[in-house]
């Protein structure tokens, strides 16, 4: 006997095309735009599977999806909608949908999904009853939204999030500096199950390699020398919660060894401690690296990959997703308007001329340049003429590895004339706010802005050769990679 799928939509062409598409694959269909009707229709037992979009005219889905799960636990229902962000993704989650697709969806796609759906029901009713599952914990419906952007790439990593919220399951989030990792690892944090306990973040490259494991798991006291008390660890921190190890390709062997223990052990021991301590915290990694890489160099435990990678989450570039720059952009200047700048919006011409930019820097770049503009930009509306003035400017102050010979040509100036031009720097950079301060965060800000010349500084000295650079600023190797990367330094000299 042919299985009976409920479709709901107010758009009567959407509803004619699923319904054919849904009747070509065998199935019988009954049609309507009403949420109430398709609630009547579940309550009196008819259908095996529910197809519906979220915004109907007499009652949002979402009101309506509780009551028809309450009726029917088992009934698979698969939610379709126009809004596709963060959001509507987790809340189909949290009340209980099978499945949330964007539109437009590819209709090969959708049959798939109501056939996978339809088998594991099948599964459910010839297995013993289970429990019910603990609705999906999260933050409630009208929170901030952690993560913007309506591309298919976008929407992928959505439905991973939104199955991922009610478990505890290892993440390994991968990415390119500034997509948004540290983000996506919280958003799991807040909308999860664990969002009452801490949120604890650690940075392997932020650390000397020695401190890690001290770091890490905390210390006796008199475990090494300055170790005056027992001090905490990450892990301590994170009990019950959530711990983000970011750039876990710097970690160091010895880290990854006693890393692996917690992950298949659940205990760990602090440094100079002989006791096993229990510990009962989600483990969400992410790296820029290929791990696979550093696999295959011995520089990272094949082991602990595969432990941390239970499930992988890739984040695509942004060059990958221009579409979602106008509502990117939107996004910063509303948080620029929030810390008292003023209300600025872009011209349809400057949107363009956005999404035509490589955006090596990814979402961190373009953050950095709406907060420029929302803070220097004198007009209510931002045009392309003003967007190409802060690109070029970026591009001028981004500096060339120049050769080594016109290196030498240039006197590095004495140590006092230096702090004078320093002085006179900062005072020209405040004075361009006039009365004003300039918007937060200028630490970070000058500190690129003078880091940038050094580090190009050493590669020129070194002719380009990384390892001889990094031994010249005292910096670990994977640690100047990654400023190169994120500072824009763009290599014109052969690269040890």
């Amino acid at each position: 006997m042919a299985r009976t799928i409920l479709v709901a939509d107010d758009d009567l062409a959407i509803r004619t095309v699923v319904s054919q598409a849904l009747t070509r694959a065998g199935y019988d269909v009954r049609a309507t735009g009403s949420a109430n009707i398709l609630s009547r229709w579940v309550e009196a037992g008819d259908g095996d599977l529910v197809i519906t979009d979220v915004v109907m005219p007499d009652e949002n889905i979402f009101e309506v999806l509780p009551r028809m799960k309450q009726a029917r636990p088992q009934l698979p229902i698969v939610v379709m909608s126009a809004q596709n962000t963060f959001m509507t993704a987790i809340r189909a989650s949290e009340r209980g949908a099978y499945e949330y697709l964007p539109k437009p969806f590819d209709l090969d796609q959708l049959i798939r999904i109501v056939g996978r759906a339809l088998a594991g029901t099948e599964a459910r009713e010839a297995a013993p009853a289970a429990p019910a599952a603990p609705a999906a914990g999260g933050k409630p419906a009208g929170e901030d939204i952690p993560l913007v952007g309506r591309s298919g790439a976008m929407q992928d990593v959505y439905r991973v999030l939104a199955r991922l919220m009610n478990t505890d399951l290892t993440v390994l989030i991968t990415g390119e500096s500034g997509t948004g990792k540290e983000l996506v690892a919280r958003a799991l944090h807040d909308f999860g199950r664990r969002r009452k306990g801490p949120f604890v973040a650690i940075n392997m490259a932020a650390i000397p390699r020695d401190l890690i494991e001290s770091e890490l798991f905390g210390h006796e006291k008199g475990a090494f020398t300055g170790a005056n008390q027992r001090s905490q660890g990450r892990f301590e921190q994170a009990e019950s919660g959530t711990l983000f190890l970011d750039e876990i390709g710097d970690m160091p062997m010895e880290a990854q060894t006693r890393l692996l223990r917690v992950l298949q052990q659940g205990e760990y021991m602090t440094v100079g401690g002989r006791t096993p301590i229990k510990t009962d915290v989600r483990i969400v990694a992410a790296t820029n690296k290929d791990l696979v890489g550093l696999i295959e160099k011995g520089l990272f435990r094949e082991d602990l990959y595969y432990r941390l990678s239970v499930v992988p989450i890739r984040l695509p570039p942004l060059r990958e997703r221009l579409g979602d720059v106008p509502d990117l952009v939107r996004h910063f200047l509303a948080l620029a308007e929030g810390e008292g700048l003023p209300r600025k919006s872009v011209d349809a011409a400057g949107m363009e001329r956005l999404k035509r930019h490589d955006w090596p820097g990814n979402i961190r770049e373009l953050e950095n340049l709406v907060r420029r503009l929302a803070a220097l930009h004198p007009d209510d509306v931002i045009n392309a003429s003003a967007i190409e003035g802060e690109l070029s400017v970026v591009r001028r102050s981004t500096p060339r590895i120049v050769e080594p010979k016109a290196m030498e040509a240039q006197a590095l100036p004495q140590a006092d004339g230096f702090e004078a031009y320093l002085r006179n720097y900062l005072k020209t950079y405040f004075g361009r706010f006039g009365d004003d301060l300039p918007p937060p965060g200028v630490y970070e800000r000058l500190l690129v802005e003078f880091e940038r010349p050094v580090v190009a500084a050493a590669l020129a000295a070194t002719n380009g050769n990384q390892v001889r650079a990094a031994d010249l600023l005292g910096l670990n190797r994977n640690t100047l990679r990654k400023k190169i990367r994120e500072l824009g330094i763009r290599m014109t000299s052969a690269v040890g």
